[in-house]
C-alpha cells in the first residue's frame, strides 16, 4: 500500500472502485486518487490484472475502494457528512451526487449511484441545531424534516421564527 494512515475506511464496490474514486476526487476538494493496483491472480470478485483496490482521499478522509464483487449492499449507517458554507456549495455537491445517478432522500441526506450515503449538511443547519436557542435549533430541526435538499434561507428564517 501507499496510502500511509493507520485508519482507513475500506468501501466495497461490485466492479467500480475505480470510477468512483475519480468521481469523488473530481467533486469534492481535498480528493484525489492516489493508486490503483490490480489483482495479483484470480479470485471471486475479479480475474488477475482487473482493478482490485483503489488509494484515494475524499476531502482529506483516507479511503480503500475494494472491488469486492456484488452481494453486499451500502445502507444509511455509514455516510460522509460534508459541512457546506452556503447555498451555493450544497446545491453543488448534491446535484453531483444525485444527478449522476444518485437518489434523494430526506433531511439533507442523499445516496451516489454507487450506494453510498452523504449528507450534504450547511453550517447554518449545524449552528441551529446546536446554538443556546432551544426553540430556535427546534423551528429549525421542524424545518429541516420537511426537506430533502437543505434550504438554507428556510432554515434561517425558522432560526429567527
Amino acid at each position: 500500500m501507499t496510502n500511509p494512515a493507520k485508519n482507513t475506511i475500506c468501501l466495497w464496490f461490485d466492479r467500480d472502485a475505480e470510477t468512483a474514486a475519480r468521481f469523488y476526487a473530481a467533486t469534492f476538494p481535498n480528493s484525489s486518487v492516489e493508486a490503483v493496483h490490480q489483482a495479483p491472480g484470480d479470485n471471486p470478485s475479479c480475474k488477475e490484472g482487473e482493478v482490485l483496490t483503489v488509494e484515494f482521499t475524499v476531502m482529506g478522509i483516507p479511503c480503500i475502494g475494494l472491488n469486492g464483487g456484488p452481494g453486499v449492499e451500502h445502507n444509511w449507517a455509514f455516510s460522509f457528512q460534508v459541512a457546506t458554507d452556503d447555498q451555493a456549495e450544497t446545491d453543488r455537491y448534491w446535484e453531483a451526487i444525485v444527478g449522476n445517478g444518485g437518489t434523494e432522500s430526506d433531511c439533507g441526506w442523499c445516496r451516489d449511484k454507487w450506494g453510498i450515503s452523504w449528507q450534504i449538511t450547511p453550517t447554518a443547519l449545524t449552528k441551529a441545531f446546536t446554538g443556546p436557542d432551544r426553540a430556535a435549533a427546534k423551528r429549525a430541526f421542524d424545518a429541516m424534516m420537511t426537506m430533502q435538499k437543505i434550504d438554507v434561507a428556510a432554515i434561517e428564517a425558522a432560526v429567527r421564527g
